[in-house]
């Protein structure tokens, strides 16, 4: 029967828990100087207990191998970074390919709508380019008709605003009009009408130089 992991926590009793630091760091302690002997390896040990009170292992100088972790660290670091604006290159790299490809593709058919280029290509590919001009034309064909029918009604309104005002404006004048002719005639004073109309009566006969003065018959 397999035993279930036992789960580990903190021991609450403050004796138990300082017996059982004790005993492990000094098996801790133990293992990292027999694997700095063992191996040959550089170690480095640093534990703080509960209280505060350190505890420390080195194979070597701490100074240096802390150095070198941080080295370590910094040249990791600096790796990382590298492998990432490489393969961020590498990815634009990769981008710029396929746009390159896709524009070239692009400027092909681009020459054969355009009725050029038409040598290698199969039967296959010649029916899909009529049938994409065909489309192409019922699309142009069909914008020319609404362009057409919104030109008609923009006229036809015009047509009507410009109606309306000469309606307007006849109006007008035939209201000048029928004032012109409602307006009552001026009567002269009697003086002035007879002297107006004071007109020469006398009638004369003969030629101009030799004529004969006749009296008008009463």
């Amino acid at each position: 029967m397999v035993r279930g992991k036992t789960q580990m926590r903190r021991i609450e009793n403050a004796t138990s828990r300082q017996v059982t630091f004790s005993k492990r760091r000094n098996g801790l302690l133990k293992k990292a100087f027999e694997l700095s002997v063992l191996c040959d390896a550089q170690v480095a040990l640093i534990i703080f207990s509960p209280r505060g009170k350190l505890c420390e292992f080195a194979s070597s100088s701490m100074e240096e191998t802390i150095e070198r972790y941080r080295n370590h660290v910094k040249e990791v670091q600096t790796d990382n970074s590298s492998s990432v604006e490489d393969a961020q290159w590498q990815h634009l790299k990769d981008e710029t390919a396929s746009m390159a490809k896709k524009i070239e593709i692009l400027e092909l058919t681009k020459k054969k709508l355009l009725g050029e280029g038409l040598g290698s290509s199969t039967m296959e590919e010649l029916l899909q380019i009529e049938q994409q001009l065909e489309r192409s034309v019922s699309i142009i064909r069909a914008r020319k008709m609404h362009v057409y029918s919104e030109q008609i009604k923009e006229l036809q309104a015009k047509g009507k605003l410009l109606a309306s005002q000469n309606a307007m404006l006849n109006g007008k004048c035939l209201s000048q009009t029928t004032e012109m002719v409602e307006e009552p005639l001026a009567i002269l004073p009697s003086g002035d009408y007879a002297e107006s109309s004071d007109v020469e009566t006398e009638l004369f006969i003969g030629l101009p130089e030799k004529r004969v003065r006749q009296d008008r018959p009463k």
